[in-house]
């Protein structure tokens, strides 16, 4: 197949593996904690998301000129040590004290979130260096995408099936041990190969005005401009629907899944999500793109809306109790097709079209965009859950979603000369 290709090279299969291991433990993580903070906080929960992307945030635009510094692997092998010494500390507290730590937790969040923002760049930078045929670049974004694709395939599964004799805990040691595995990985591809060392373009920036350069390149490429602003949109009102409003949803209702818990029923949501993700992944990684990827990426704009929508109506309408698992599964499933049309053409058109050097910024100034998009949605969402029934804020984020898809395809599909740079 065409999309395993870059597999080929023991470097990028060495990555690819450490990366698909950090995802699993990444996604553990995240489904166990969203589900122990739905259960204490209710609707509030959505602040602890809210502040993991502040952290994100202040992270990509203060700090960001700092880590371009570094050479990519060590600054991604940098960011995945402080992670696991941070998670370790906060499991070594909650077993001394017998509970959660509050402190420990909220700490994590932080630190797990910065690191993301010092990682992801890093690696957007790593992957042209490590696939140097430019067209392999589709495959190798699309494998690289899938490690998180696969990851919320298995991952809300092995909660179900892990939360019956499991210490919730350890689901944070589980992520520990992920990075540590990462940053091994990564201290071996220097040793099988010799990277360059990359430079931004241009005028070295810093601070905010270094973040400005990011803004300014995706800017002079109207699509990837177009995209950018809408994307913090999508994001947050895509994660409002998924880590916020369905956990809600199965907790009120009493939904139970594998293992008779609220918790399995929510796994095995997100475990559809994750399969039918992951079957759309494969299948545009494992062709070439088109030359005007403008409809592919609007169509899975308005596809991830759709599916959330019919998550919607499974909360509104009066669905008999024993079809309301299978309706979010439905829904969950039909969602998660539109995720890789929109972000393998994204990813490729940033490596391809831009100057290599500004890829980090680009992906930076992105990460700023979505963070402030979801950090908006998840301060905002808590009180509209409160005011407003579930169904009805659920059908808000689906119907955000198809306005944004709707409205690429007036401003793009019909010209595909307006998605390129002038």
């Amino acid at each position: 197949m065409r999309l395993l290709s870059p597999l080929r090279d023991g470097a990028v299969a060495l990555l690819w593996g450490a990366l698909s291991l950090s995802a699993l433990g990444d996604q553990l993580y995240t489904v166990a904690l969203t589900w122990i903070a739905v259960q204490v906080f209710g609707a509030a929960a959505g602040y602890l998301n809210a502040l993991g992307a502040a952290c994100v945030l202040l992270t990509a635009l203060l700090a960001g000129h700092w880590a371009d510094g570094w050479e990519q692997r060590r600054a991604m092998i940098g960011a995945d040590l402080v992670r696991a010494a941070v998670l370790a500390v906060v499991v070594a507290a909650w077993a001394a004290i017998g509970h959660p730590p509050a402190t420990g937790l909220i700490i994590a969040v932080a630190v797990l979130a910065g690191g993301q923002a010092v990682f992801r760049p890093a690696l957007q930078r790593l992957l042209p260096a490590l696939t140097p045929d430019r067209e392999m670049l589709p495959a190798a974004n699309a494998l690289f995408d899938a490690t998180d694709r696969i990851a919320r395939l298995l991952g809300p599964g092995l909660v179900g099936l892990l939360a019956a004799f499991l210490p919730a805990m350890h689901f944070l040691s589980l992520d520990a041990a992920s990075f540590v595995l990462s940053a091994a990985a990564l201290l071996a591809i220097g040793r099988l190969r010799a990277l360059p060392a990359l430079r931004r373009a241009g005028v070295d920036g810093r601070g905010l005005r270094g973040i400005g350069r990011g803004f300014a390149v995706l800017h002079r490429h109207r699509l990837l401009g177009f995209c950018l602003w809408t994307g913090g949109v999508v994001i947050g009102t895509w994660f409002a629907a998924f880590f916020l409003a369905l956990p809600l949803l199965i907790a009120r209702h009493g939904i139970e899944g594998p293992g008779g818990s609220g918790l399995g029923a929510y796994g095995l949501v997100l475990s559809a999500y994750g399969c039918t993700n992951l079957l759309s992944n494969l299948a545009i990684g494992g062709r070439q793109l088109p030359a005007h990827p403008a409809p592919l990426i609007f169509t899975g704009t308005v596809v991830l809306g759709t599916g959330t929508l019919v998550v919607a109506l499974a909360a509104a309408l009066p669905v008999p109790p024993g079809w309301l698992l299978p309706a979010l599964v439905l829904g969950a499933g039909v969602s998660a097709i539109g995720g890789p049309m929109e972000d393998i053409p994204l990813a490729v058109l940033r490596q391809t079209e831009l100057p290599l050097g500004d890829v980090p910024a680009a992906m930076r100034a992105v990460l700023v965009v979505n963070n402030a998009g979801l950090l908006v949605a998840m301060a905002v969402a808590p009180p509209l859950l409160q005011m407003l029934p579930l169904g009805v804020v659920v059908a808000g984020c689906a119907l955000a979603m198809i306005a944004v898809g709707v409205a690429g395809f007036i401003r793009f599909a019909g010209s595909a000369a307006q998605t390129a740079a002038p």
